[in-house]
């Protein structure tokens, strides 16, 4: 066995892993931009104030936003691959605070589709859950769910630490200031980056963190006959190896065409369209409904601005641990039964809502408690199937497009919210949607992986089924 020269020159590397350095940068970066995404929710009651803009009005730019936030993924995953992590990270940085900063001298709807719906919406798309998920590919290896369980968690820290903060700057200094802090957030976080960040393990000299790629531990039937079947599938497998590759170094000088060849190779697959429609069903009962509208809900039952704020920044608490344990639940279970349940659970807490906004706090807290707990505990699955059917080299890209779909979700149920709460002066309706969607989402996703047979399922999945056989 040879030693690396590095690790007998400084010992230290080899104690200590620099993935733990990218993840808690990547961490920061994510919540910051978690922190932007909840804003628009402070400034809505605000904005319709001083302006004198409809709810409709408002959540037009926010679902330009969260639209392109979800658009821009798989293009940025893309650019990181030809230009760097670090690259992109920065730029989007300051785009953000750039748009941020300019928020204050606005004075016309156009002016917030650009700033809020383009500006920050594509900047936040390139420090969104697909950077999480590269950085977890590169880095990790055995805690991979794990960690990229806890950079999901950071969209939920992102509203406990911004929204409290902003909700109570909106209300004693006017929401320009609400605005202020967030482009100083981006600005504080940029140099950390600058410094601190790296692409892959190889440039420190070291490998992804518990070394070599794992397989599972259990084989299949399948794998113990050396049947004309078995070769043949075999023989197709390297050959789909070996079509990736050169498409990968066709595409690699070219981002916007990388881009395009996932979504290529997505959509001629039915898992696909299953992690994407579950995705989207995600976005719309998440961001797009509670995200932007809990705090007006809220307010229109008498809750006051800066508490209603502390409720949505609850549901981060409690999403902080259930994303967490849904990271390290991912690299032990079928994840298509822990989607399953999240969804169903979420579908039956929406129900909930409409009762517990008109009744006690103790009844509010109820809902809290379990929506918070799987608010996004659904990302550490979708990104560890997208992986497992369509592999590391392009879980990138796909996983940014299956993003996408869950970002126009999230636009939908933005803009569709406010403008039923325009014309009907309520959220009823919508909240009841939602969770209607949430149970037939948890139908969609147990249907992973069978399209194909059982040659499409991952192989954590497979082993825990030939376990469960012997």
């Amino acid at each position: 066995m040879t030693t690396n020269p590095t690790h007998s020159r400084f010992p230290h590397l080899s104690k200590f892993h620099y993935g733990w350095i990218i993840a808690a940068v990547t961490f920061l970066t994510l919540l910051t931009s978690a922190g932007m995404r909840s804003t628009p929710g402070v400034l809505i009651v605000p904005l319709e104030h001083e302006f004198g803009w409809s709810t409709a009005t408002i959540s037009l730019a926010i679902s330009i936003n969260l639209f392109l936030y979800g658009l821009s993924g798989p293009f940025a995953a893309a650019f990181m691959e030809r230009f760097g992590i670090r690259c992109v990270m920065l730029c989007a940085l300051l785009l953000a605070a750039l748009a941020a900063g300019l928020t204050v001298v606005m004075h016309a709807p156009w002016q917030l589709d650009l700033l809020w719906g383009v500006m920050v919406g594509l900047s936040s798309g390139a420090l969104a859950s697909v950077l999480g998920t590269i950085v977890a590919n590169r880095w990790f290896v055995e805690r991979r769910g794990l960690v990229l369980g806890v950079l999901t968690a950071s969209n939920a820290a992102g509203q406990l630490v911004f929204l409290p903060l902003l909700a109570s700057l909106a209300v004693s200094l006017g929401w320009r200031a609400a605005a202020l802090a967030t482009a100083g957030a981006a600005i504080v976080v940029f140099p950390l980056v600058a410094l601190l960040m790296r692409e892959r393990p190889r440039d420190i000299f070291q490998s992804p963190q518990a070394g070599q790629e794992k397989t599972a531990s259990v084989a299949t039937p399948l794998e113990h006959k050396n049947t004309p079947d078995t070769q043949k599938s075999q023989v197709g497998m390297h050959d789909g190896a070996a079509t990736a590759t050169e498409q990968m170094v066709k595409h690699a000088n070219n981002p916007f065409s990388a881009a395009v060849s996932g979504l290529m190779r997505g959509i001629r697959s039915r898992d696909f369209w299953l992690l994407a429609g579950s995705f989207f069903i995600c976005g719309a009962t998440t961001n797009g409904l509670i995200g932007t509208h809990l705090i007006p809900a809220s307010m229109d039952h008498g809750i006051p601005e800066v508490t209603a704020a502390s409720l949505l920044a609850l549901i981060g608490v409690f999403d902080l641990i259930g994303t967490t344990v849904s990271g390290w639940l991912s690299d032990r279970m079928d994840n298509r039964w822990l989607l399953c349940w999240y969804y169903g659970l979420r579908g039956l807490s929406l129900l909930f809502l409409p009762y517990a906004l008109g009744t006690s706090y103790l009844t509010l807290a109820v809902f809290i408690v379990f929506y918070g707990l799987d608010w996004v505990a659904t990302v550490p699955p979708t990104a560890r199937l997208t992986a497992d059917i369509f592999g590391k080299e392009n879980v990138g890209v796909v996983f940014g497009w299956i993003l996408a779909a869950h970002q126009l979700g999230v636009a939908m149920a933005a803009f569709g919210a406010g403008t039923l709460r325009t014309m009907l002066g309520s959220y009823q309706v919508s909240f009841l949607s939602a969770g209607v969607l949430c149970l037939i989402a948890s139908g969609m996703v147990i249907r992973i992986g069978r399209a194909l047979g059982r040659k499409s399922l991952p192989s954590t999945v497979l082993a825990s089924e030939a376990s469960q056989a012997s």
